[in-house]
């Protein structure tokens, strides 16, 4: 029997189904341990099966052994809760995939947004690529990949609000009442709000007095769009101090410098950011049509926060994006030659083929497809032995050392997954809850600085737990007042000489330095 066309629609992927499909399969398959390279997910993970356990919000810290407790604000509770009960059910493997399915989702949807505003495929698949190979540097299994996902979902319903596509404000509130119980990230929610407001204002104080009444109702509309999600973000556990968080932690000019991920982007590097701003440039040079006044706010806005810190890339990429592809269609014409006229009439191909493509068979048979693979032990994720201080935290499980460590905080991490609440740490991912004082104090002894001893006395620190190629482990080494106990690849382990060690020092006196491979220094 023959299939017809139409019919035959059905079966084949669009360009959004390929989109999906192959992020989902990568991070599923391939990328056996790129979502897991930052240890906070532990973390999330036993903070979310306290939660359950104790059914409330913690408002003091547990994971470390500082006393009193320090405060922490647990503004990710939600999310943490929904890793939680993902790791009850599938372990990493299910965390990875539930957050490689959202960032599926996302940039799927995105796609679908960007065709919405350009007839030539291929600048939108142009466009996307840039966005996708700007925001790898934060796909991650952590709670601000809510953030990521429901940005794009805030953004469109103003965009399409905005240009008087459809009205659906009303959605805003909602949403905004599930993603401040989500992430922090829900402050970009109110950042594009904002941005569109200015714009708007500024539009009503630049109309011609016929247009003014247009402008004036969307500045009401959107002040009172304001007003509500406000209320709605209050419906949280910690009340309205959730809006003072996130000004807290930017605020926080230490933090700011001394976190990598909070650093400017570095140039020096091969950056898919880089060319996405140079694109976004030369487009602006080049097209007929002035930027709108939301835009340019948008883009100033955005531009801003990505070269103030690299956390913010994948916001920027995906804030830009629409304006890109929007703003192509009114770039200058392009000579009519034989190169312009074959990418020209590819594009047309594509995006009849594209258009005609209805369903979404491919993106459910892959879904189903990763959840058999799930289920049935297929594939796994784990943390990295390589980069992770697998080996040493068993190790630790093994011969329950007693007193207070110190460690960085990516070790940190690790040991509350694997052994909270045998282990209790001196620092990990929650750097905004131990905040500049501690901070300090860590600095203070990684890099021996004048009276760095005192730190270990103020806590009094029996123990170290350390990445064994630091300057701050070869020291040790070197000290006779600790004793190496433990060493491999990437932690090593070292007691001070106290009574209290003497038969681990004793039992693990003959352990050797781990010398990596790819150098001479000798230890």
């Amino acid at each position: 029997m023959e299939i017809s066309p139409q019919t035959k629609n059905y079966y084949l992927p669009s360009i959004a189904d390929l989109i999906f499909l192959t992020i989902l399969l990568y991070l599923s398959f391939y990328d056996t341990s790129g979502m897991l390279g930052d240890g906070d997910t532990g973390y999330h993970i036993r903070a979310g099966e306290y939660i359950i356990k104790t059914f409330s919000i913690p408002k003091l810290d547990m994971f470390s052994f500082h006393t009193p407790p320090l405060h922490w604000t647990a503004h990710e509770w939600l999310s943490e809760v929904i890793m939680a009960y993902i790791h009850r059910a599938f372990g990493l493997t299910g965390v990875v995939v539930f957050f490689s399915f959202l960032l599926s989702l996302a940039h799927y949807l995105l796609f679908r947004i960007l065709r919405s505003y350009t007839s030539n495929i291929l600048w939108a698949i142009l466009v996307i690529i840039l966005v996708i190979g700007s925001s790898l540097i934060h796909w991650l299994a952590r709670p601000h990949i809510f953030s990521l996902l429901l940005m794009i979902i805030w953004y469109y319903l103003l965009e399409s609000w905005h240009y008087g596509r459809r009205d659906r404000l009303y959605l805003l509130p909602l949403i905004m009442l599930l993603w401040v119980n989500l992430h922090g990230g829900f402050l970009g929610g109110f950042m594009l709000l904002g941005a569109y407001l200015a714009g708007n204002i500024f539009n009503m104080l630049t109309a011609t007095p016929s247009e003014r009444g247009h402008y004036q109702q969307k500045c009401r509309q959107l002040g009172l769009t304001i007003g509500v999600c406000l209320f709605a973000c209050l419906v949280n556990p910690l009340g309205y101090h959730i809006l003072l968080f996130p000004f807290k932690l930017v605020s926080d000019k230490y933090i700011m410098d001394h976190v990598s991920e909070f650093l400017s982007p570095n140039f020096h590097e091969r950056m898919p950011f880089k060319y996405l701003l140079f694109l976004l440039i030369t487009l602006f040079a080049i097209t007929k049509k002035r930027l709108d006044a939301v835009e340019l706010v948008l883009v100033l806005l955005f531009t801003n926060m990505a070269l103030y810190s690299a956390r913010y890339i994948p916001l920027f990429a995906l804030i830009v994006a629409p304006i890109i592809t929007r703003h192509a269609n009114y770039a200058l014409d392009f000579p009519d030659n034989n190169v312009t006229r074959f990418f020209r009439k590819r594009a047309e191909n594509i995006s009849k083929i594209d258009a005609s493509v209805q369903g979404y068979l491919w993106p459910i048979m892959t879904v189903l497809i990763v959840a058999i693979a799930v289920i049935s032990g297929k594939i796994q994720h784990t943390f990295d032995d390589k980069i992770k201080a697998v080996a040493a935290v068993e190790f630790l499980e093994k011969e329950r050392i007693s007193g207070n460590m110190f460690n960085n905080d990516e070790i940190g991490d690790y040991i509350i997954y694997r052994t909270y609440p045998l282990y209790k740490v001196f620092i990990d991912g929650r750097l905004d809850m131990y905040g500049t004082g501690i901070m300090k104090e860590y600095s203070k002894v990684t890099k021996f600085e004048h009276n760095w001893e005192d730190t270990f006395k103020k806590y009094n620190i029996k123990w170290v737990i350390f990445d064994t190629d630091s300057v701050f482990s070869r020291f040790l080494l070197h000290n006779n007042n600790w004793t190496l106990i433990y060493s491999d690849k990437v932690a090593s382990i070292f007691v001070k000489n106290l009574p209290e060690y003497s038969n681990l020092i004793e039992k693990y006196s003959s352990v050797k330095p781990y010398i990596p491979e790819d150098t001479n220094d000798a230890r």
